[in-house]
């Protein structure tokens, strides 16, 4: 009898979740084919962290999941097989030296995303993977099966994936025979590096569910127009809490950013993963507490003590040690207050106005910035009709999706990469344990 053949493997899409898996996929003895429509791998990758790509975090495994906001559950089992200290095991033996940052942030120490690309293609050629660019998947080509029972008796396999079609540089459409395929086309964010939405598509196509996408970590936008005077001030140590009526969705500490349009800042990127779904119902409420520090008695206190350093001063010209310069004629514009009153002649219940101003400022959310300035994308391919062990199709054999595809996304600081690696290695390990399996049937039929 043959020996027999090595499988093929399609890998669509050349970003951080495609290159990993194409890379461990090799080393479970798979002949891989990386397809890229860009003219180069990791495009998006390029631009993450501000060009130093913040390819992990260096967290313990419960902060980790704390951080996850949609499907936690979803990825305990690829998280355990791949964590981001496996994570960055692996990128040290590939000799990129790393650290870590303020916050578990783990940067490569040369502060260079080109670094982590560079990488990942040396262990690409290292392992003879084919890499093709400016190559366009138009099609997952399956083939129909009848349906076939899943254990849990609801469950359907409705077909096996043959291959794929793709529209090479020179404009020729071809058919790609593939044992099996690996979607890892990303989201929408950031649609100039190639993330428009392709994996999308090809699930719907498929027979499987997609999530709406919207925008994540992404700045808001405020009804109120006095965002404009406050244009480029960044605070530091604020804390703010997104409210729904009386209902709080969201509450964090760290910092902002005014903008022309509302407000920006890795607290409020956070924030607006909580937030999304909500915010295309109705608007919402921002509340800053310019403050976190000081109690209300604790604020008044110390606003006596510089009125009464300042107490032949005016009110507008009084504030100057506790708030930046331009938040001040905004503050007081609120308290209602006169900005030429003498601070010596304002009351206890005036004094209160102010402090509750600046502990409790509030803008009103009326919607998110576009894909084009989202980081990540929130919604995509339901978990449901994904194995979450291997990332496998409930749905189609040998179809595969991993990373930003996925309806799982998670709060800055490194943790969205790593729900890229964690999926992309996941999916490699399943096929390495479908091609045991595999050698061992051909091993038996060789014996009979």
């Amino acid at each position: 009898m043959e020996e027999l053949k090595k499988k093929k493997l399609v890998v669509v899409g050349g970003g951080a979740a495609g290159m990993l898996s194409a890379v461990l996929a090799a080393d479970y003895g798979w002949d891989v084919l990386l397809i890229e429509k860009n003219e180069k791998l990791g495009k998006k990758l390029f631009i993450t962290g501000k060009g130093r790509c913040n390819i992990t975090n260096a967290c313990d495994r419960e902060e980790f999941f704390e951080h996850i906001m949609t499907g936690r559950k979803f990825m305990y089992s690829s998280f355990s097989g791949f964590s981001n200290f496996d994570l960055m095991d692996f990128f040290e033996k590939l000799s990129l030296p790393l650290k870590t940052e303020r916050g578990g942030r783990v940067f490569p120490v040369s502060d260079k995303s080109s670094d982590v690309i560079k990488a990942l293609e040396r262990a690409l050629g290292q392992r003879h993977v084919s890499v093709t660019v400016n190559t366009e998947v138009t099609e997952i080509i399956v083939q129909k099966l009848c349906r076939e029972k899943e254990a849990d008796g609801k469950s359907a396999v409705q077909g096996k994936v043959c291959g794929v079609s793709a529209v090479m540089g020179e404009g020729k459409t071809q058919m790609i025979p593939a044992d099996a395929v690996f979607i890892a086309t990303g989201g929408v964010s950031y649609p100039l590096t190639g993330s428009t939405g392709d994996g999308y598509c090809f699930a719907e196509k498929t027979g499987h569910t997609v999530t709406e996408p919207v925008p994540s970590l992404v700045p808001f936008e405020t009804k109120e127009t006095f965002v404009k005077d406050l244009m480029g001030l960044s605070l530091k140590n604020i804390s703010i809490t997104v409210w729904k009526g009386k209902k709080k969705l969201y509450s964090d500490f760290g910092e902002m950013l005014f903008t022309h349009f509302g407000v920006s800042g890795p607290v409020i990127l956070s924030a607006s993963s909580a937030a999304a779904r909500e915010l295309q119902k109705n608007p919402l409420e921002l509340s800053i507490d310019f403050k976190p520090a000081l109690s209300e008695e604790q604020l008044d206190t110390r606003i006596l003590r510089d009125f009464s350093e300042f107490q032949k001063k005016q009110f507008k010209n009084a504030l100057d040690k506790l708030l930046p310069k331009t938040l001040i004629p905004v503050i007081i514009e609120r308290t209602g207050i006169s900005p030429e009153k003498k601070v010596s002649l304002l009351t206890r219940e005036e004094r209160g106005l102010l402090v509750r101003q600046i502990k409790d400022f509030r803008l009103t959310l009326t919607g998110l910035r576009g894909f084009s300035e989202a980081i990540i994308t929130k919604g995509g391919v339901s978990v449901k009709d994904i194995n979450p062990a291997t990332m496998e199709s409930k749905k189609v054999k040998g179809l595969y999706f991993i990373g930003e595809v996925l309806d799982v996304d998670a709060l800055t600081g490194g943790f969205n990469l790593q729900i890229a690696w964690s999926t992309a290695a996941a999916a490699a390990r399943g096929l390495g344990e479908n091609l045991q399996t595999g050698k061992r049937k051909h091993l038996m039929m060789r014996g009979s």
